[in-house]
């Protein structure tokens, strides 16, 4: 039997089968099967198994935490500034196409996920920063590409800039809903 990962919601465990990234196909975790057990919902896909605890996934709904409360065990800081950056790449890639045709109500949702889904990324990074530090320990690095990240783009992963990408993203989510709003 596989190891189990421990994810904090569906939503995390869903983006940690893509992050694994099996056989090179983009958007694997579309594959996945779910299960229920007593303890929870079992995501799996070929020989990864990932439990979100009924606990878990309800918490996150009711605090409206898409990846859930607490710190991630499944994903590292170095990965989730990768996740932000693809989401915020693809909300300004999705906003030039939304001003060309405002009337599209799916694009229009789309691009204000993959902004929400930007935002919420860098603030998961964040919640590894140990209490007054302005650098992540090396320690909170554990995967490959999250190790890759700190050793090419060190100064991608300061909490100075961070906190500056998390402000991008939020107010971009934001101008996007008034710019864009319904005006009936």
């Amino acid at each position: 039997m596989p190891e189990r990962g421990l994810a904090r919601s569906l939503v995390e465990a869903y983006l940690h089968l893509d992050l694994l990234n099996h056989d090179g196909e983009p958007g694997a975790s579309r594959q996945a099967t779910l299960t229920r057990e007593p303890d929870g919902i079992i995501v799996t896909l070929g020989a990864t198994e990932i439990l979100v605890p009924y606990e878990a996934e309800a918490g996150a709904r009711e605090e409206g935490a898409l990846f859930g409360s607490g710190l991630s065990e499944l994903i590292d800081p170095g990965q989730w500034a990768l996740v932000a950056t693809t989401y915020a790449s693809r909300a300004l890639e999705g906003a030039l196409f939304a001003a060309a045709d405002p009337s599209d109500d799916d694009l229009y949702e789309s691009v204000a996920t993959d902004w929400r889904f930007a935002a919420d990324a860098v603030a998961e990074a964040l919640k590894f920063f140990p209490p007054d530090e302005d650098e992540l320990p090396p320690d909170a690095f554990w995967t490959e590409l999250g190790r890759s990240v700190r050793e090419s783009e060190p100064e991608r992963l300061t909490r100075q800039k961070l906190e500056s990408d998390l402000a991008l993203y939020r107010k971009s989510l934001d101008d996007f809903h008034r710019l864009h709003a319904d005006p009936s």
